[in-house]
């Protein structure tokens, strides 16, 4: 046993948690708060919280990964599980970078240039629901649908610009 001075460790384990967490950190928040869908006070109050802790929480989580990475890196000597390795400590480290992007102003921007149809060849059902603006002699109708994914409507009606916001 003296002429093995390294102990070998089969996989790397340790960044099973680190990727749970983290992707955790990303994901509970995207998918609490997200449009069309009821948030219940607790749940979004800890997506919230989530929210507020998350740098802190991916920081660490980046660390240990990148840390566990050097170690376990010393300690094996297959380059397959090395590659392994680096892999799963990528991966927190992409996770933690996402955390950076905010996903909301992506998917939420205003609508600059809406596209009106007279009503008889509007697909809307039956039962959605618009926001109407009638100025001028004029109506346009937003569907809460849309208006929910863009918040912000610019807009011209009856000569006048308008803002639409939901």
């Amino acid at each position: 046993m003296e002429g093995s001075s390294r102990r070998t460790v089969a996989y790397p384990w340790f960044l099973i948690p680190l990727g749970v967490v983290s992707f955790a950190a990303l994901a509970y928040p995207l998918y609490v708060i997200r449009p069309f869908r009821h948030q219940g006070p607790r749940e979004l109050a800890a997506a919230l919280e989530v929210i507020q802790v998350r740098p802190s929480i991916e920081l660490a989580c980046v660390i240990f990964a990148l840390i566990g990475l050097v170690w376990y890196w010393q300690v094996q000597p297959l380059v397959s599980r090395r590659r392994l390795a680096a892999a799963g400590a990528f991966l927190v480290c992409t996770f933690a970078i996402l955390t950076r992007v905010n996903i909301f102003e992506l998917m939420f921007h205003p609508d600059t240039h809406p596209e009106f149809i007279p009503i008889q060849q509007a697909k809307v059902d039956p039962e959605d629901m618009v926001m109407t603006v009638k100025l001028g002699g004029m109506s346009h109708a937003y569907p809460i649908r849309s208006m929910g994914y863009h918040h912000v409507i610019n807009d011209v009606v009856g000569r006048e610009p308008i803002v639409a916001t939901y």
